[in-house]
Formats: C-alpha cells, sequence, structure tokens
C-alpha cells in the first residue's frame, strides 16, 4: 500500500511543479481572487506607476510571496489530473491505429490500416486476430471474444445466417475464420460512438460542492465589498492606506484558509482509500463518495465473476443417475476452459467415484458442432448446445426425452445457460451453468442500504436473466437490455433529482457512464478504457468496497466542514481584530472596540498577513488525519465542531496576531 501512496504523491508533485495547472485556480473563487490580486502585486512591484502604487519595499515583497505560495500549495491537488474523457478516447483511438485488416481485392487479398475500411469492404479475419470495424458475417462460424468492450468473459458463437451474425470492432476471433462485410464508415463504429459519448461526458458537481463554492464565493464578495468600502472611508478620515496594504488586509479577511486546506483534505483522502486497495485519481472522487445516494452496478465481472461454473447436474431419468457422472466427468475430461474445470471440480465435490478411460480420442470444441468430449473405438461421450447434441442425436436415431427442452427452458429462465450431456447410450442429462454472482454481495449491499445508498444493476441480459440474478445478488433494482446509452440516461435521471451517483463497471461498453457518474469505480478486472474513463480503481474486483469508501468520503466532508467552520470564524475574529486598530482615534467610540491594542495599522495589517501564513501549514495535520465522527451522532458532531474549530477560530487570531504584533513591534 505504501507504494501505491508514495507514487500517489511523487505524481502530485511533478503535476503541481512541473505540470502548472491554470484551470484550477478559477474552479476555486478564492483561488482565483488570489490570482488576480497576485499578478496585480507581482506587477506593480516592478511597474508601480500603472497601479498608481508606492515604490515597493519589503511589505510589498513579503505579501507577494506570500500570495504565491498560496496559490501552489492550492494547485497541489487539483493538479493530480483526472484523465478521464481524454485519456479514455486516446486509448481507444490509439487501439483503433493498432488495427490492421486483410481487405478481398479482385486480386486477392490486400493489408490496409483498419481507418481505410469502408461501407461495403469484404474482410478475413482468422483465429488470434482483431475485427478491424463493425460488419456482418457473410460466411464462416467461430467463437469471438467480446470481453474488450462487453466484459464478457466467455466467447460468443457468430455464424451467418443465423441471429448472431453482427460482430463489433475490436474484439477478437478465438477460433476458425470469418469473411465479414464491413458496416461503418470511419467515424461511425461502436468505438467511434463509444469516443464521443466519453468526450460529451462531464462530472457534475455534488451538493457539497455547490454549497461550498456558493461560501467562497459569498464571503470573498462580501469582504471584497468591505475593503472597497474602506477606501473612502479612510480617506474621509485622513488615514492613508496604500493599495499593497489594503490588497494585504483583502488577503487575511477573505477565506484562504480552507481554500489551501482543500488540496491537503483532498490528498488525505486518497491515502486513506489505498488502505482498501482502491486507487483515487482525485480527492473529490473520495469527497463525493461521502453524499453517494444511487450505486449503479454492471453485472458481468462486478455483480457477477463473468466465467460460467458448474451450478446443477440433472439427470434426464431416475435410472441415470449413475450414468450421468460418467458421462458428465468423460465429456469434461480434456477441457480446459474455466466451464470445464468447474465441471470437473463440482462432480468431485458431489461424487467420491473414480473414473479411467484409455485409448481414447479428444473431441475438439468447434463453433460449427458446438459441443465436446472424448470417444473410443466403440463409446463417446459428449456435452454442448442443446440442439446441437438433439442433432447428434438424431443422427443416431437416439430418443430425444421429452422432459429435455422444459428442464434447458427452465434454466435458462432462471439466468443460467444449459448443456446436455451425451453417451454412446443416448442423451441421459443436462448441465446447469451459471455465471456466479460474488460472494458475501447480499450481505455487502444490505449493509449499503442501510446507509441510505440504493443499489441499480444495470445489463445487458433479457428481463428474465436479469430478475434472477438482481434477486440473488440481492440489489434493489435493475435495468435490462441496457445500452451503454441507457446507462447513460440511468444516471443522468438521476442526477436531475439531486442524487450523487456511483457508477461501477468493467468493459469498454460502460466507459462512459463511469465518466459521466459523480463516482466511476473501475473494477481491476476490467478492460483499460474503462479504467481510464473512472476516477477510482478497485484493485480488488469488489463493488460493494464503496461501503468503506463512503466512510472515508464522510469523514472527509466533516473535516471539509471542521475546517470551513474554523476559517469563516477565524476571518471574522480578523476582521473585528483589526478594523478597530486601523481606525482608533479617527472614528469616535472605536476605542472600545480596540482591545488588542496593536502598534500601529500596518503592523497589524502585517501580524494579520504572517498569522494567516502561519495558521494554514498548523491546520494541515488535521486536514491529512481527519476529523474523528464514528460512533457520534450529527448533533454531536455539529456540536464537536463549534465548540472546538467554531469557538478556535474566534480566539485564535487574537492570541495569534497580537503576540506577532508585539514581536514586530519589538524591531
Amino acid at each position: 500500500m505504501k507504494v501505491i501512496t508514495r507514487e500517489l504523491f511523487i505524481e502530485a508533485l511533478k503535476e503541481a511543479f512541473l505540470k502548472f495547472n491554470p484551470k484550477s485556480l478559477y474552479r476555486n473563487p478564492v483561488m482565483f481572487v488570489l490570482l488576480v490580486t497576485f499578478l496585480i502585486t507581482l506587477i506593480g512591484g516592478f511597474l508601480p506607476d500603472i497601479f498608481l502604487m508606492e515604490q515597493p519595499d519589503a511589505y510589498h515583497w513579503i505579501v507577494c510571496f506570500i500570495l504565491f505560495i498560496t496559490i501552489l500549495f492550492a494547485n497541489f491537488a487539483e493538479s493530480i489530473a483526472e484523465g478521464r474523457g481524454k485519456a479514455e478516447a486516446k486509448h481507444l483511438r490509439s487501439k483503433k491505429k493498432e488495427m490492421n485488416a486483410r481487405l478481398l481485392t479482385d486480386a486477392g487479398e490486400k493489408i490496409v490500416r483498419s481507418e481505410e475500411l469502408k461501407s461495403g469492404d469484404i474482410v478475413i479475419v482468422s483465429q488470434g486476430e482483431v475485427i478491424p470495424n463493425d460488419g456482418e458475417i457473410i460466411e464462416g462460424t467461430a467463437l469471438v471474444d467480446e470481453s474488450a468492450i462487453t466484459g464478457e468473459s466467455a466467447p460468443v458463437t457468430k455464424e451467418s445466417g443465423g441471429d448472431f451474425t453482427s460482430v463489433t470492432g475490436g474484439t477478437t476471433v478465438v477460433s476458425d475464420t470469418l469473411k465479414i462485410k464491413i458496416t461503418a464508415n470511419e467515424g461511425d463504429s461502436f468505438l467511434d460512438k463509444m469516443i464521443a459519448l466519453v468526450e460529451g461526458a462531464a462530472r457534475h458537481k455534488t451538493p457539497n460542492e455547490l454549497a461550498l463554492s456558493t461560501i467562497l464565493t459569498s464571503l470573498t464578495l462580501i469582504f471584497l465589498i468591505v475593503m472597497v468600502t474602506l477606501v473612502p472611508l479612510a480617506e474621509y478620515l485622513n488615514l492613508k492606506l496604500s493599495l499593497i496594504s489594503i490588497i494585504a488586509l483583502f488577503i487575511c479577511l477573505i477565506p484562504t484558509t480552507i481554500g489551501a486546506l482543500l488540496s491537503a483534505i483532498g490528498i488525505a483522502g486518497m491515502d486513506r482509500v489505498t488502505h482498501f486497495n482502491v486507487i483515487a485519481k482525485s480527492g473529490k472522487a473520495v469527497e463525493s463518495c461521502g453524499d453517494v445516494d444511487i450505486m449503479i452496478l454492471d453485472k458481468t465481472g462486478t455483480i457477477t465473476y463473468g466465467n460460467r461454473m458448474a451450478h446443477a447436474f440433472i439427470p434426464l431419468k431416475v435410472d441415470d443417475a449413475d450414468q450421468i457422472y460418467e458421462a458428465i466427468y468423460f465429456s469434461s475430461f480434456d477441457d480446459e476452459t474455466p466451464e470445464g474445470r468447474s465441471i470437473i471440480q463440482y462432480l468431485q465435490d458431489y461424487n467420491d467415484k473414480k473414473y479411467s478411460i484409455t485409448d481414447y480420442e479428444e473431441i475438439p470444441f468447434t463453433a460449427q458442432t458446438r459441443m465436446s468430449g472424448i470417444k473410443t473405438h466403440d463409446t463417446f461421450f459428449v456435452k454442448g448446445a442443446v440442439d446441437a447434441i438433439i442433432k447428434k442425436a438424431a443422427s443416431y436415431h437416439f430418443e430425444v426425452p421429452k422432459n429435455l427442452i422444459s428442464i434447458t427452458d427452465d434454466i435458462a429462465n432462471d439466468g443460467g445457460t444449459p448443456l446436455a450431456v451425451m453417451s454412446h447410450k443416448g442423451i441421459i442429462g443436462v448441465i446447469h451453468l451459471k455465471d456466479t454472482v460474488k460472494s458475501g454481495l447480499p450481505e455487502r449491499f444490505k449493509a449499503l442500504r442501510n446507509l441510505g445508498i440504493e443499489t441499480v444493476m444495470c445489463t445487458g441480459d433479457n428481463p428474465l436473466t436479469a430478475a434472477s440474478i438482481a434477486k440473488e445478488a440481492g440489489v434493489d433494482r435493475f435495468v435490462a437490455e441496457c445500452k451503454p446509452e441507457d446507462k447513460i440516461n440511468v444516471i443522468k435521471e438521476a442526477q436531475k433529482l439531486g442524487k450523487v451517483v456511483a457508477m461501477t463497471g468493467d468493459g469498454t461498453n460502460d466507459a462512459p457512464a463511469l465518466a459521466v457518474a459523480n463516482v466511476g469505480v473501475a473494477m481491476n478486472s476490467g478492460t483499460s478504457a474503462a479504467k481510464e474513463a473512472s476516477n477510482m480503481i478497485d484493485l480488488d474486483s469488489d463493488p460493494t468496497k464503496l461501503i468503506e469508501i463512503v466512510e472515508i468520503g464522510k469523514q472527509l466532508l466533516i473535516t471539509r466542514g471542521a475546517l470551513t467552520t474554523f476559517s469563516i470564524t477565524n476571518d471574522v475574529a480578523k476582521y473585528f481584530a483589526i478594523i478597530p486598530a486601523l481606525f482608533t482615534g479617527l472614528i469616535p467610540g472605536i476605542e472600545v472596540m480596540n482591545i488588542m491594542h496593536l502598534g500601529s495599522a500596518q503592523s497589524a495589517i502585517l501580524s494579520a498577513l504572517i498569522f494567516n501564513a502561519i495558521i494554514i501549514p498548523l491546520l494541515i495535520p488535521v486536514a491529512l488525519k481527519g476529523v474523528n465522527f464514528k460512533s457520534q451522532n450529527q448533533q454531536m458532531i455539529l456540536f464537536k465542531n463549534m465548540m472546538i474549530f467554531g469557538l478556535g477560530g474566534l480566539i485564535a487570531p487574537f492570541i495569534g496576531i497580537k503576540i506577532i504584533d508585539l514581536l514586530i513591534n519589538l524591531f
């Protein structure tokens, strides 16, 4: 974990000092105002006549230096770039450029770049090659790995003249060879649509972000108005306030404390989530977790493992119970796929009998036969797609059991995959394969529900399969037959209602939704596109990790609230500490408010400026450690914050400024 934290810290340093990000300044109203005042102070130091300033002295350059340090520190956390849309689009584009295609022409095959293909072109794609663009299969049958696009780990059978003739650019042919007619021009493919969706995606600010931004902006404007009114008041009372003094006083009064500490709070959140094996790309992402109302999850690879595994063995006749175990064992004997290994493991867990066979020949799985197994000179054992097994049984004139179709239909309706098992004696049973829900999810989703977070599963499965998985996993609701655009619409509809949305996913088709959600959590087992579009990566691929992250997010929000309380009361206290010192002897009756008896107007301003510079680093440990909130109700947390940070913010400036003023006047 420490390695991850160190890497993030070093990257933050590089970004802050080598890749200064001006956008982070105008996103924060306080920092934007400080940037403007810094430029005025800096230019005024070299060209004082432009701003009608006096010739710069040490006092001038101290103010300028403190401004620069504050701005640089505030840019620290913001400069850890999320990358999201731009990085995702860059990844997808580079993926497209890496693709070559075997184009069929009148002169034979020709190797061309994928971006050169146009609708109507015919290409050949063989085992191990990437399909260069969206198209329709016009000849051949093959298994196609679509995990790079959908996140589904199991290859899909694609063939000409059937229901599954369309293929997507970027997927890989696992077996056999396909002749494909390209159906999309450059810019119109599935990958191009994903690029457009991601580039058009933008994360919405959470209510807490908007509230803090409103507070900071309002306070900054209030103190700006105060400073503007002080100028004519000072002139009327014959009090000479230089422009640099007004700027220094303005810096002291606006909420620079919380403006600067926001970076430290964000970095602290990023560090804490690493202890749960989660990498956060920004502090805001962690803070947003504290406000999450809805968690949207992809199914495959997120809620389920993504690999179909043995769930049950069903004999078609009572007297076939013993035979089915033998047939299942031998039909999966040489099957090295995850499904095949899970069948053998499941069989060994429920049957102690040992089987042996010699002098056998493997029957390999092909996209055409859709079955596999072994055979000897007088026996065979195969398993495969139900319709393929029925067709093979017909070739041997075997009777098809009457309950075969009803059993396999029930399995399909339950969200599983049925495989028929056949031997040289006929069809004797069914294997129930199921995409297994990750262990412990129902309990974890219940815990999320107790936190007030609704869970929504979005999947491309049909409603029956989706309902079965949703019930087993324990999610609150589901959206079936969901396309990438539908996931974005679900998120945006929730955001319109003021909800803060977290999205978890692992496929390239999840990338647009991950980019638009307030919190996008990609599974480490997912595609590079999903990881780049998200603002968090879960190294354990556990979708319920949000429970721990939510607690960290809530702690960050409470810490930010506590420090905001301190910052506001601190600024108010500084106002009532400095202003009386400026106008003592000039305004009748104000002497009674001058309880600090500071040395002079200039020493009062300089003392406040130095105090302002000192208090920020003193509060950094609080920002990094966070405020303890566990086992406390909201009222107790609020009372504690008001007593410690609110009262502390009122008292600290009076003590600190007075001590600094005494030290200044000694010299």
